[in-house]
């Protein structure tokens, strides 16, 4: 499972020209499923989101996780985040979950942040998205359970 995280001042996710979902500042994050993650690889992955300090405290050192500051998560689902770029100039996107599994583990995604955070919105998942965000820093990491869970 991967995880890309933007900070943002805001975001939005647009489907044929209506905004389905918004936040101000928070995490835009970008979820790539692959076809060995589970319910407990979410898990360990979802806490490590939650608790991700990389907003600024009173000192100016990024100290602050999502929940300290209020913060808001918009969730997307990104196949092409297991884009094998190896061989040829075509990606090859057999690595990515196949599309059960990964609406499944997406929407249990979904649910568990938004138990956690007050204001988390989201994508839907297989269509044809527009996001539009201000990045704040800008700040972009990447969580691989690959390397979070080992």
């Amino acid at each position: 499972m991967k995880f890309l995280i933007q900070r943002v001042q805001h975001a939005a996710v647009q489907v044929e020209d209506q905004v389905i979902g918004e936040i101000g500042y928070g995490f835009l994050v970008f979820v790539g499923i692959s076809n060995t993650d589970t319910r407990e690889i979410a898990d360990k992955m979802i806490h490590k989101l939650l608790n991700l300090r990389i907003f600024s405290d009173e000192n100016g050192k990024t100290n602050r996780n999502l929940s300290s500051i209020g913060g808001e998560l918009l969730i997307i689902s990104q196949f092409t985040l297991y884009a094998d770029c190896r061989h040829g100039n075509r990606p090859s996107f057999t690595d990515a979950g196949k599309p059960e599994l990964a609406k499944e583990l997406y929407e249990y995604i979904i649910q568990k942040c938004q138990e956690a955070v007050p204001k988390a919105a989201h994508g839907e998942f297989g269509a044809d998205m527009k996001i539009s965000l201000l990045n704040d820093g800008p700040f972009t990491i990447m969580l691989d359970s690959d390397v979070i869970c080992s």
